[in-house]
């Protein structure tokens, strides 16, 4: 871990400081003055030196003030968590720390296990702010050559050059961030960060805090002000999460952000001005959860101008033996190990395979390959499993291929078919001649159905009736050229029923 950087001229604080934080196992470098500091951070960006973790910095000092060595580090390390030392007398200076980015303010005289414990809070925010720089650069362009994963890239391409809102749908696992991080990487806000909060993982009581950040004794604890995720965001991109978890009383608070640019603090009487681009994502039926009153109608219009609705990792098997292999290249360059290779036969077992889990389920099964497969070649009875057990019960989905009506892009994908359904393949005057039984299509059905089933889904139905009713729409409007009032009456529904189909689908 980089060192801690102490700068202050009284040398019983520098020693108390480091004497603290080495039993802490934190390494310590001091300096005297501002100056100092300035050429050893310049020396470490010369030289690619290592800088500092976290850096603590007294106020008022011969040579330079705190503050203005505050404005200069923000200005080349703006990820650099900064801790202003201050006297209680010194309240103005703390609230002008505060104003130009500092991680908290320390009062003069310090209790020192409060003061350790700060320090250790900086380091770890430091850390997780490392740790998405890194993936943010680590991260590959995105893996896909199904027809769906092509839609989902020309939809971000067409999507470069907006700041418009976007609702990604998709099964949890798919790669929803992933998609979510593309589009603020060609967007104009390319510049600006990229902030992502999980909206189900944080509890109630404290998402209103993550999002919109806390004044000073807002509550009990809230000891400083505290900016929000939409305060970080600013000028960038905020990735909102699993947005159909969302407590009903924060989507008012969302809602009143998205329409008129403007939030208040938690306990804060002044409006903050939001300049953030929102991209929301969930794995539920939002329309579903609006008739349940579960979900904000008014909301869910204001984040559903263009949709992108992201494939499962069954619906695109063309897919998966380039993702194994960008997967056990990741695993071995994170164990520090040679990259193992997969047999063919491996490879089309795991194809064949339903992948509950999706796409991070896959991620998952290469990591314990990496670790577990014995020799350098994978076979397929080095496979974990679950993937064993599944070919085993004959409970696999059906290769896939591209399916032959095309979308809108920026629509949602069409709903993959099977080789048995292909509409290539099989003519109506086929079809009626079809002999006494289990029509092919039916087959690929049961099939599909056997799949979710074995992967403990709860909802089948829901998930099979869509993808059914999203197919039929779909084709007839091709069919028709779009024309929707001639596709109903072919499909022999009513146009009000269609209308109202096609947009609880989400087919535009």
């Amino acid at each position: 871990m980089k060192p801690i950087w102490i700068v202050d001229d009284d040398q019983s604080i520098r020693f108390v400081l480091e004497k603290a934080l080495l039993r802490e196992d934190l390494p310590t470098r001091s300096f005297t003055n501002t100056r100092e500091v300035l050429a050893a951070l310049e020396q470490a960006d010369d030289d690619e030196q290592q800088g500092p973790q976290v850096l603590v910095s007294d106020i008022r000092m011969p040579g330079g003030s705190g503050l203005d060595l505050l404005d200069k580090i923000k200005a080349k390390h703006p990820g650099l968590p900064v801790i202003i030392m201050t006297a209680f007398s010194d309240l103005d200076s703390a609230v002008s720390a505060f104003q130009g980015g500092a991680f908290e303010y320390l009062p003069k005289p310090f209790d020192l296990p409060r003061a350790v414990e700060l320090i250790r809070r900086a380091v770890d925010e430091s850390q997780r702010e490392e740790v998405s720089e890194e993936r943010m650069v680590a991260a590959p362009e995105m893996l896909g050559q199904a027809p769906a994963m092509q839609d989902v890239f020309r939809a971000i391409g067409r999507l470069s050059q907006s700041n418009v809102t976007v609702l990604i749908t998709g099964e949890s696992g798919s790669g929803k961030e992933l998609v979510a991080r593309a589009l603020h990487k060609h967007s104009p806000r390319a510049n600006g960060p990229f902030v992502a909060i999980n909206t189900a993982a944080i509890p109630k009581d404290l998402l209103e805090s993550e999002l919109f950040g806390h004044e000073r004794g807002a509550f009990t604890g809230a000891q400083t002000m505290r900016r929000g995720r939409f305060e970080q965001a600013e000028g960038g991109t905020l990735f909102l999460d699993e947005i159909g978890d969302m407590p009903f009383d924060l989507q008012t608070r969302l809602l009143r952000v998205l329409s008129d640019g403007h939030f208040y603090r938690v306990g804060g009487h002044n409006s903050v001005k939001a300049n953030v681009r929102v991209i929301a994502a969930t794995h539920q039926d939002l329309e579903q959860r609006v008739k349940l009153g579960g979900f904000r109608e008014d909301l869910f219009h204001r984040l559903n101008v263009i949709r992108l609705r992201l494939p499962a990792l069954r619906e695109r098997g063309e897919d998966v033996p380039a993702l194994t292999r960008h997967f056990l290249q990741v695993s071995a360059r994170q164990l520090g190990v040679e990259p193992k290779r997969i047999s063919d036969a491996a490879l089309a077992k795991l194809a064949a395979f339903s992948f509950p889990g999706n796409v991070r389920q896959l991620e998952n099964i290469c990591h314990w390959l990496t670790v577990m497969a014995p020799a350098q070649l994978i076979e397929a009875k080095d496979l974990p499993p679950e993937v064993m057990a599944a070919a085993a019960e004959g409970h696999v989905t059906e290769a896939l291929v591209p399916a032959t009506t095309t979308a809108h892009p920026l629509a949602a994908p069409l709903p993959a078919i099977t080789e048995r359904e292909s509409v290539s393949a099989t003519t109506a005057s086929e079809a009626t001649e079809a002999p006494a039984g289990v029509s092919s299509w039916e087959s690929g059905l049961e099939l599909e159905a056997q799949a979710l089933l074995a992967a403990g889904r709860t909802d089948v139905w829901d998930v099979l009736s869509r993808r059914f009713e999203s197919r039929l729409i779909l084709t007839a409007l091709g069919s028709t050229r779009g024309r929707r009032i001639e596709a109903a009456q072919k499909l022999g529904i009513g146009r009000n029923t269609i209308t109202r189909k096609i947009q609880e689908l989400g087919i535009e």
